[in-house]
């Protein structure tokens, strides 16, 4: 008994050195990860002191340092320009009602999607609609802003041209605002559904099969099992997707609004986002950084208060699919 106690006690001491060593080497695993968070994330964030200063150059000595030390505080004036034009509540209205549509949309036709792509038995043609969905992810806003000139531009356009075969006047589409919403959410849609659906089909796909077998046995039909069975392994997923689009509800993408439209000024009404009043801003200011640096604290801030928002009611409703 005593020859165990002491083997035991001589034993530890290597066991202790081995679990430390496992404990470094995944550590160090995650440092890359952590280098860049900081660097990239983190070390930025000293910038936001521009959001109350007005930025000039220091003359005698132009570093980035001297520049912030040396600029005078403006308080809260870089943030007043955002609200100080007539058109401002317009591209606050297009910024939030443009991401509640698409949210809506968006998990609607994805979860859809992923439903029926996980029923089909042909893996093969399964990949295949899988790649076709998921490839315009990876495709820049220019890329696509081309793909809808070929279609809508006035001269060369597939549909001015059907317009005039058709004995119609051609639609001179990039002075019409009424079709532009439906455009601009038939290229999100587009775009960003195939990411969406593939989260989902991931999830799909971790399902237990003896599920369904319990569910068909007891007399489920399709939509049964995909109602009593799918959705509710789907659900965490679902609130954890929509609590993050929340949390950007006050960000616009600037590709989508200021690259498809080809910068048209007659579809601003209906183009307009805050993201693209900010650029416009600073081309009209010679570019002054306190501007967009207020504009994107001011949208973080907003995005940080939604997000804690929704997560709190989720949390009140649901703990278990809560994201904190």
């Amino acid at each position: 008994m005593t020859n165990n106690i002491a083997k035991a006690k001589q034993k530890s001491p290597a066991r202790g050195f081995a679990k430390m060593k496992k404990t470094l080497i995944l550590t160090t695993m995650v440092l890359p990860g952590a280098i860049w968070l900081l660097l990239l994330r983190y070390l930025p964030m000293f910038g936001i002191v521009m959001a109350f200063k007005d930025f000039k150059f220091y003359t005698p000595n132009p570093t980035l340092w001297n520049n912030i030390k040396y600029s005078k505080w403006s308080g809260l004036d870089n943030f007043k320009f955002m609200f100080a034009s007539t058109d401002s509540m317009k591209m606050i209205r297009n910024t939030i009602g443009y991401n509640a549509l698409w949210i809506v949309l968006g998990l609607i036709i994805a979860v859809s999607f992923a439903i029926m792509l996980s029923m089909l038995t042909n893996k093969f043609v399964a990949k295949v609609y899988q790649t076709l969905m998921f490839f315009p992810y990876f495709l820049s806003w220019v890329v696509v802003s081309y793909f809808v000139l070929a279609f809508l531009d006035p001269t060369r356009g597939l549909l001015p041209h059907l317009q005039q075969g058709w004995g119609m006047t051609p639609t001179n589409w990039y002075n019409e605002t009424k079709p532009w919403p439906v455009i601009l959410t038939i290229a999100n849609l587009w775009k960003y559904t195939g990411y969406s659906t593939i989260l989902y089909l991931a999830t799909i796909t971790g399902i237990d099969t003896t599920q369904y077998e319990a569910a068909a046995i007891d007399g489920a039909t399709k939509w049964q099992q995909i109602r009593y069975v799918t959705i509710p392994f789907l659900r965490p997923m679902i609130i954890i997707l929509f609590i993050m689009n929340v949390g950007k509800i006050f960000n616009a993408d600037f590709g989508l609004f200021y690259s498809v439209p080809m910068n048209s000024g007659p579809l601003m009404p209906v183009t307009q986002v805050i993201d693209t009043y900010v650029y416009r801003v600073l081309l009209a200011t010679s570019g002054k950084p306190g501007l967009s640096t207020a504009a994107s604290l001011l949208q973080n801030f907003v995005g940080f208060i939604c997000l804690m928002v929704a997560n709190t009611i989720v949390r009140k409703i649901d703990k278990d699919s809560s994201l904190f």
